[in-house]
């Protein structure tokens, strides 16, 4: 048993070391590498820099504000998706789009956003003029929002599937109303799904630059577009280096507030 689980162990042990943990040394050294040797210069400017700072608070604004908006529209979602018949088959139906390239889904929303795209053609018939969408906050939100919407969706499924119904129905029983027993039943005891949600969601959304390109523009400027345009078109790898260890920092930080106790599980018997 030794011997199978250790055969089974070492290919999981390579990947991690070979595309987690190497990538991450590399760019921590490269972060501190200088003219002169080791230097704490690219820190210095980070955090003395209005440019950086700004974009921090750009990836922080923006992450909270497509967490936000997926968290208030998967969670009714995902308790209707968990009272209704042929479950599997609407959950087959949500995780469907993760399985198209992310690249396509930008394009078509590309096509659907653009001056003479479906949306505006739509406006036209109640006489609106050709609207701005493309390239806006507005767009990028949107778009961000409907591509993380399944994978906060799926773990708030799956606290809710994992709560007693009797417990639901002991709350009514008692005499609670529908929002008394969400606030005091259901919310506490799915809180470990939702916990689960915003960090699939909001941890990602910190680093997005693929769509902050394609469909918010030069208007919408995080992290992640620094880093790509420090080691794309500056090349200025060290400085990139210095962006992507300060978001991953950010990025622990943030899983660890956001993590639940999971002593806290208990079974409910009646």
């Amino acid at each position: 048993m030794k011997k199978s689980r250790l055969f089974f162990l070492v290919p999981y042990v390579l990947w991690l070391g070979l595309f987690v943990i190497a990538p991450i040394i590399l760019i921590t050294i490269n972060a501190f590498k200088g003219d002169d040797g080791f230097t704490l210069k690219n820190f210095q400017q980070f955090f003395v820099n209005g440019t950086f700072l700004r974009m921090t608070l750009n990836s922080f604004w923006y992450a909270f504000l497509i967490t936000l908006i997926t968290l208030l529209i998967s969670y009714p979602i995902a308790y209707i998706l968990s009272q209704m018949k042929n479950q599997q088959f609407w959950l087959l139906l949500i995780i469907l789009p993760t399985w198209i390239n992310l690249l396509l889904k930008a394009y078509a929303f590309i096509g659907i956003f653009g001056k003479h795209g479906l949306l505006n053609n739509f406006l036209k018939l109640f006489g609106i003029a050709p609207a701005n969408i493309l390239f806006t906050d507005f767009a990028f939100i949107f778009v961000a929002a409907y591509i993380e919407i399944p994978f906060m969706i799926l773990p708030i499924y799956n606290a809710i599937c994992d709560i007693n119904p009797a417990v639901i129905q002991a709350a009514y029983d008692l005499g609670a109303s529908k929002w008394q027993t969400f606030m005091k039943v259901l919310w506490p005891l799915s809180k470990s799904g939702v916990e689960s949600g915003i960090q699939a969601v909001f941890i990602p959304s910190l680093s997005l630059f693929m769509l902050t390109r394609l469909i918010g523009g030069n208007r919408v400027i995080t992290l992640g577009t620094a880093i790509e345009e420090y080691f794309m078109t500056t090349m200025n790898w060290s400085m990139g280096s210095t962006i992507g260890v300060v978001l991953i920092v950010l990025m622990v930080i943030v899983m660890l507030f956001t993590s639940s106790d999971h002593r806290r599980k208990k079974e409910i018997k009646l």
